[in-house]
């Protein structure tokens, strides 16, 4: 089952004395925020009116009613979520925090080789992390000759293994 509710970052500090936070974005970029008007606290669970616009490689965030240095160091710490309702994806994205803990599975055989642990940017394509059951980690690239579909509501990632991807021992 899909979280309603995604951390997109932490309020590290303040910035100012007129109650501005500094956000660090564990989105794609500081960018991915300005276009919210509500982030959440604690799963969901309050609501913020907020702006937020990117400075270097954070987003600077002010909150209704924060207007202080003192009230916004009190939310220092606190992590951010966003609603996905909020978020229109694009055709093939999908969220890093839905793909982590999906079963590996062979997209042919339905043999399952382990759970994605963590999705790595390396620039030219994802590669996720993946730890079979013995608790070896593997790497698969995801490219379009591995990658052949997920089913969030199983919790299956399909993958083509290519050859080699897993110590094939010939």
């Amino acid at each position: 089952m899909l979280k309603q509710y995604l951390e997109v970052g932490r309020i590290v500090g303040t910035h100012g004395i007129r109650g501005e936070m500094r956000v660090e974005c564990w989105a794609n970029s500081p960018d991915f925020l300005k276009s919210f008007k509500k982030l959440y606290l604690d799963e969901g669970k309050s609501a913020l009116d907020v702006s937020c616009r990117p400075h270097k490689n954070i987003a600077l965030m002010t909150a209704k009613g924060v207007t202080t240095i003192e009230e916004a160091d009190k939310l220092r710490g606190k992590i951010l979520y966003i609603d996905r309702n909020d978020v229109q994806l694009g055709e093939g994205e999908h969220f890093v925090q839905d793909i982590i803990g999906l079963e590996v599975t062979d997209a042919d055989s339905g043999a399952v080789y382990g759970v994605v642990k963590d999705v790595l940017k390396t620039g030219s394509n994802d590669v996720y992390e993946m730890q079979a059951q013995d608790g070896k980690l593997f790497y698969i690239p995801v490219i379009p000759d591995i990658m052949a579909g997920f089913d969030f509501e199983k919790g299956k990632v399909f993958i083509h293994p290519m050859k080699g991807l897993f110590d094939d021992e010939d």
